[in-house]
């Protein structure tokens, strides 16, 4: 028992780096989906603006909403790399034969998450590129 000094001290050592490695893997997990559903609720709720404006009006705002969270598109954007640039034109379409519904589709492409750090512990840590994200709303006639 006497030679036992210290052991768990040495494997709490050992053990640390994969610890916070987890942990910051984690952290940058979250980050990642909490962006992706932020920028998801700014595409509804842009859909949702524009739902209820004639078609073609309202696209500015549309797009300010998306990246800075208001319609006026005063102060900064929701996130780095969030630019107006990664939100194409909305889409009005026509759907359905009886009754005849228009639609509106709001999207954000090519939006790219950076993690904070480059690599954690030299494990690198790549950017992710989102998919399309998109929301479709009824709109008036």
């Amino acid at each position: 028992m006497k030679n036992q000094k210290g052991v768990a001290l040495v494997e709490f050592a050992l053990i640390l780096p994969m610890l916070v490695m987890l942990l910051f893997l984690t952290t940058e997990f979250g980050r990642a989906y909490y962006q992706y559903d932020t920028i998801t609720k700014a595409v509804r709720q842009s859909a949702r603006y524009l739902s209820v404006r004639a078609q073609g009006t309202g696209i500015v705002n549309a797009r300010n909403i998306i990246v800075y969270g208001n319609p006026d598109g005063t102060g900064s954007p929701r996130f780095a790399g969030l630019t107006l640039s990664n939100v194409p034109d909305p889409v009005w379409s026509t759907t359905g034969s009886y009754p005849v519904m228009n639609t509106v589709t709001v999207s954000v492409t090519g939006f790219t998450f950076v993690p904070m750090a480059g690599s954690v512990f030299g494990m690198r840590l790549n950017n992710i590129v989102f998919g399309t994200i998109q929301a479709t709303m009824r709109s008036p006639s």
